[in-house]
């Protein structure tokens, strides 16, 4: 994402719109603001404010900025409830997000239309009390030299996050690929090269379908194939997460040999790799956790037999939802957790279909849970559709102050709106320009690409 640092001062002025939090009810020096342009055009900008409570804990929070004339106009909203009336700007605390400790910090953010001159805001208010306070900085940690998996090394579930070689938590960020019996031609050096160099991603899932003319068809075929893309990564610094793409039927049981074939072949392969993530059920569906944690119970001790130090990412009911499209929730895994460890549980979204009450979820299950986001994306749940920007960025903005690691689908010139690439892409070389980006391909290199500042101290 192109940072617009240099007009961080001036770009009240040039967007006119900033946004000021505050604590309740407590002195005008209890917030700290960070303020970002990500995008502007001409009569339309996109920002984004990150908040840091400095006074007393609020339990709701309502902001109003006020806009020096009527001709300022909100577009849409996320992170927040949204609303206009005349020149105020009032944005609400939802659910996962309303409360903020002292220190804690949120982050909201806007579309918004202006016509004319564009002047700064004349007044932000917190529940009623203006917010015109600062903080000490504490200086951004320097980026660390090398690639991800240079800087990482092994990588382990401490407590509910995924840690690097020092303990500490970080968020691995990158792509899907399609289903590599369909596309495989977009995954070579080039395509690799790109998600590496240009992208700057950490990982690539390499999405193996059993059925749908996968790996049942050739399982020799296709495990040399994963492997091929695993080490491909690995050159690269970049991690792997191997996916059993289980998806019809949704009963991973039914694959449970075929299962226990593949990863006791690839963990023995590729037990002396640090890049390496195994994933052993996609998405199940029309089975019960009971089910799942009984087939995870089972593949588990597969790969540990081999590799004995890797992640294991399991599935969850109701398409890797937490049971949420089940109409069941985190309760049921938090009370029968898999009986093994270093392990964490996949959650999936498609951001046009998916929002409120799973990022609720999401963000209840994240202080009990460790949760990787092996799947999601930015339109429907098809897969096609619109491009669902806000639903899409408000999901990022929350994995990211969770620290939850995730993977797009798809990278990919798959006819449909998913896809990073426009069709024909992958008869190419090239996998980073905005000629073959599409409107999901751009949106997800720009947030991909900015700087991971891997903690190693």
């Amino acid at each position: 994402m192109k940072r617009f640092l240099a007009l961080l001062a001036t770009c009240a002025t040039i967007l006119g719109l900033t946004a000021l939090f505050g604590p309740q009810a407590v002195a005008a020096t209890g917030c700290k603001v960070d303020y970002t342009v990500t995008s502007q055009w001409e009569g339309g900008y996109q920002a984004g404010v990150k908040v840091t409570n400095l006074g007393e804990p609020v339990s709701g929070w309502t902001l109003a900025i006020t806009m020096p004339d009527a001709g300022q106009k909100l577009v849409q909203g996320w992170n927040a409830t949204w609303s206009q009336s005349g020149s105020t700007v009032t944005a609400v605390g939802i659910d996962w997000n309303r409360a903020l400790a002292t220190g804690a910090a949120a982050d909201v953010g806007l579309v918004g239309s202006f016509t004319g001159a564009n002047p700064k805001p004349t007044a932000f208010t917190l529940n009623g009390v203006a917010c015109t306070g600062s903080v000490d900085e504490t200086p951004s940690p320097e980026p660390v030299d090398g690639t991800p998996v240079d800087i990482n090394g092994q990588v382990h579930v401490c407590g509910v996050h995924l840690c690097n070689q020092y303990d500490r938590p970080v968020q691995l960020r990158g792509m899907s690929t399609h289903g590599i019996q369909w596309f495989s031609q977009c995954y070579n050096d080039a395509s690799v090269d790109a998600l590496a160099k240009d992208w700057k991603a950490d990982l690539l899932r390499v999405a193996m379908y059993v059925q749908e003319d996968g790996y049942e068809t050739d399982p020799a075929g296709f495990t040399s194939r994963v492997n091929s893309i695993v080490d491909m990564a690995e050159a690269r610094g970049m991690y792997a997460l191997i996916d059993f793409h289980t998806l019809t039927p949704g009963d991973p049981n039914f694959n449970l040999d075929r299962a226990k074939t593949f990863f006791a072949s690839v963990a023995a392969r590729n037990a002396d790799k640090k890049n390496v993530i195994y994933e052993i059920a996609n998405e199940p569906n029309g089975v019960s956790w009971t089910a799942i944690k009984s087939y995870a119970e089972q593949v588990i001790p597969v790969i540990r037999a081999a590799d004995p130090d890797a992640v294991v990412i399991v599935g969850t009911r109701g398409w890797s939802s937490l049971g949420v499209s089940d109409g069941s929730n985190e309760s049921e895994i938090v009370n029968n957790p898999v009986n093994a460890a270093n392990i964490m549980y996949a959650f999936h979204f498609y951001a046009a279909s998916h929002k409120d009450a799973y990022r609720a979820t999401v963000s209840r299950a994240a202080s009990q849970l460790p949760l990787f986001v092996t799947e999601f994306g930015t339109v429907s749940a098809t897969g096609g559709g619109a491009l669902d920007r806000a639903s899409t960025t408000t999901w990022l903005d929350l994995l990211d102050q969770l620290k939850i690691g995730y993977a797009n689908w798809t990278y990919s010139d798959a006819p449909e709106s998913s896809a990073a690439f426009q069709p024909g892409t992958c008869d190419g070389s090239d996998y980073s320009s905005s000629g073959v980006l599409t409107e999901s391909g751009t949106l997800l290199k720009s947030r991909i690409s900015t700087p991971d500042n891997f903690p190693t101290s």
